[in-house]
């Protein structure tokens, strides 16, 4: 457990993971004024876009210009997804210091994804590592390591299998677990982090990727929580949701992360009715299809007693 950190990181994906689930194309000043208002709402991490092929994800034909706008919020650490070694040259090339790439342990899911075989994906890695610039860092995202759109359940043992051969390439890189499907319990979260890091000591830092289909976000977040994980992702107004996880609905909502850590003493550094006015920003995109249950719940006003 973090008894004694005390402290939540959240990665807010929003700019990336939500919006790229956004059909109608949000103009490249909006973005940047939203990555401005979560800075000041106190995101200090921000996955901001990604590099990928402009054709199959028009939304984000304009990583290098938000990269650019993002590096330039003081003390915000600003990562991109990367789907292959080509685009992880063409992120460094525009500036990029912190890199995710994701692979799946379901290689339906993968090929689905990132149109390779897991074994493909996993020499893709190999190849970054190999060419990643001394002074960059990198988040390994590990898809379906609980469960797959396609084939359901994936066993623990099949994903720490995975792990063996992902940590081996790089230990210290940051290692994050995601419910892409949302279906997951709070037990099985728990459980698989729990062998996870008894497993893989060496490893460089654990992260949780929470899906909000079956409401369970927020508490599998605490679930990771207590198995020793501190860094989590989340979605402002909860935008988000894998295009090729069939009926899989948002990210978990950055205010209803914030809502639950601050409310048992754990601190996220995060504004709360900063990011609710942010939220509620987000959630008016043409197109948007926003979750989570805070920025709601504070529109309404308390019954008076009678």
């Amino acid at each position: 457990m973090n008894a004694d950190t005390k402290r939540a990181t959240i990665v807010e994906v929003g700019p990336r993971d939500g919006f790229q689930s956004v059909l109608p194309f949000i103009e490249t000043t909006t973005k940047i004024r939203i990555l401005e208002q979560l800075h000041s709402a106190g995101v200090r991490r921000v996955e901001a876009t990604s590099f990928v092929s402009a054709s199959a994800v028009p939304q984000l034909a304009d990583a290098a210009e938000v990269l650019a706008a993002a590096q330039s919020l003081p003390g915000l650490d600003t990562q991109v997804l990367i789907p292959t070694a080509r685009h992880a040259g063409n992120a460094i090339a525009a500036g990029a210091r912190h890199l995710v790439f994701v692979l799946s342990v379901s290689d339906r899911h993968n090929r689905s994804n990132v149109r390779r075989t897991q074994a493909e994906s996993i020499e893709e890695y190999r190849r970054i590592v190999a060419d990643l610039p001394a002074e960059a860092k990198i988040r390994l995202n590990v898809a379906t390591a609980f469960d797959c759109p396609y084939g359901g359940a994936i066993p623990e043992s099949t994903t720490i299998e995975l792990l063996d051969t992902l940590i081996d390439i790089m230990p210290s890189a940051e290692i994050g677990l995601c419910d892409t499907t949302g279906r997951v319990s709070p037990s099985q979260v728990g459980s698989l982090f729990g062998h996870a890091m008894k497993r893989f000591p060496q490893a460089g830092a654990w992260a949780f990727h929470a899906h909000d289909t079956y409401g369970l976000g927020a508490a599998n977040s605490l679930a990771a929580w207590n198995a020793g994980v501190a860094v989590f992702d989340a979605s402002i107004a909860g935008l988000g949701g894998c295009p090729f996880a069939p009926g899989a609905t948002g990210n978990v909502a950055t205010e209803d992360l914030q809502w639950m850590f601050e409310g048992m003493g754990i601190a996220t550094g995060l504004d709360l009715a900063k990011l609710v006015e942010v939220a509620k920003v987000t959630a008016s995109l043409p197109g948007a299809q926003a979750g989570g249950r805070v920025r709601n719940a504070l529109r309404s006003r308390p019954c008076e007693a009678s």
